[in-house]
């Protein structure tokens, strides 16, 4: 590469950064489309009623109960021998938290009670259910 009328051959010390802003402005739309597909969670069907939403300081613990039972916490699946363990431990770390439980509609009532008995048991106070608003009717 030459640089203007010069008889001397020396290299352009110029960055050619259009393909540099080409590639990034590409990986920058990737990453918009795809970002919140990842934020996704369990799929349950929750309930529709129309409540107050609760209010947190910290991030909330969520725990998710599936149409078959099975039991995560913040989208780790547990045996129902760890839950109540594993929510010491949380409480433990942090003494103010607040759990929110997010249950399947199908799941049977005494069940979700059993759920919140363990979370209530392992010394959390602070405990919400998700919902879903329900639809407006037209």
């Amino acid at each position: 590469m030459e640089t203007g009328n010069s008889s001397e051959k020396r290299p352009m010390s110029q960055i050619n950064v259009t393909p540099l802003v080409d590639v990034m402005l590409v990986l920058l739309i990737i990453f918009m489309v795809t970002a919140p597909m990842m934020t996704a969670g369990i799929d349950v069907n929750l309930p529709k009623v129309e409540a107050s939403s609760v209010s947190a300081r910290n991030e909330p613990v969520v725990i998710t109960i599936d149409r078959l039972r099975r039991v995560y916490i913040d989208d780790k699946y547990f045996s129902s021998r760890e839950i109540r363990t594993k929510l010491e431990a949380i409480h433990g770390n942090r003494p103010d938290v607040t759990v929110l439980l997010k249950a399947d509609e199908s799941v049977p009532y005494g069940y979700v009670m059993s759920a919140m008995a363990d979370i209530r048991k392992a010394g959390i106070e602070k405990v919400g259910m998700m919902t879903e608003p329900p639809e407006e009717k037209r």
